[in-house]
């Protein structure tokens, strides 16, 4: 069992305001510091894979990334997500992920669909539309910028600001 100790992990004000769009506004800053980046390796398996199955031209490798998203978006945790929980972590020594929120379940829905109908536009012969694929999953892989995210939020409305925390260190 790992038992969640201090650490001196930060977390800028403006990844904490892109994660809460996520919906890990109710996470605890000090909690969210230490696995913020490993939140990303969800859609960084995710655009990797779009690539490759945009690349080869696979409707199949598409088409299974799809049922992969679509459980994302039925279930707060990713599939994906179990791959840190279950190896990376142990190697991290770091506490499991906070399950994701409405809008990135809305996200990996969104995900699904656009799989899908990538697949079947390469099923009609339009091998072009590969171009699309992995740019919004690499976009939160490498930004925590989610765009279905900011969808979701424009609709169901916005977190409120969090508090500015100041570390200890500072405060003294």
């Amino acid at each position: 069992m790992i038992v969640d100790r201090p650490t001196r992990h930060a977390i800028s004000p403006s990844t904490l305001r892109r994660l809460d769009i996520q919906e890990f506004d109710q996470v605890d800053p000090a909690c969210l510091a230490p696995v913020a980046p490993w939140l990303r390796l969800t859609f960084a398996l995710c655009a990797g894979l779009a690539l490759v199955g945009t690349v080869l031209v696979s409707e199949a490798l598409l088409l299974a990334l799809a049922v992969i998203a679509f459980v994302g978006a039925l279930s707060p945790t990713h599939p994906f997500d179990l791959i840190y929980n279950v190896v990376v972590r142990r190697f991290t020594r770091t506490a499991a992920l906070p399950g994701r929120g409405a809008p990135t379940r809305f996200a990996c829905g969104l995900g699904a669909g656009c799989l899908v109908a990538i697949a079947m536009l390469f099923r009609r012969g339009y091998a072009t539309a590969r171009r699309f694929v992995s740019g919004m999953a690499a976009l939160v892989s490498a930004t925590d910028i989610c765009i279905p995210s900011l969808v979701y939020r424009l609709l169901f409305g916005w977190p409120t600001r969090r508090t500015p925390v100041v570390p200890e260190e500072v405060a003294r």
